[in-house]
């Protein structure tokens, strides 16, 4: 294998990819994080403003919209949270994989 195979790699080694996992992985768990939280705050600022329009002139199709969003909104916010939950149980496995190899390479 030589120089130019190395290079066309996606991943020089094992090392590399843990150490930039582990670089990002704070951001993807804030980031479900912060999905949620602005989930609910758009809940809470649509849903009353938009159920006092619809409470003045009834329709069916105002209905549907608001229901088709509310199941969005909530649907969005249960991935979120599943997102998290992945992140978290994957962050405690993956410095797991750091510890183990620092103790590997005599670190």
């Amino acid at each position: 294998m030589g120089d130019n195979d190395r290079r066309d790699l996606p991943i020089r080694s094992l090392h590399d990819f843990l150490t930039e996992i582990e670089e990002e992985w704070g951001r993807f768990k804030n980031g479900s994080l912060l999905s949620i939280i602005m989930t609910i705050l758009l809940m809470l600022m649509f849903l009353p403003r938009y159920f006092i329009l619809t409470i003045r002139q009834p329709g069916f199709f105002d209905t549907v919209i608001a229901l088709g969003i509310i199941v969005t909104l909530l649907y969005t916010i249960y991935l979120s949270y599943r997102q998290h939950v992945f992140y978290t149980k994957w962050e405690k496995r993956i410095a797991l994989l750091l510890h183990l190899e620092e103790e590997l390479m005599g670190n």
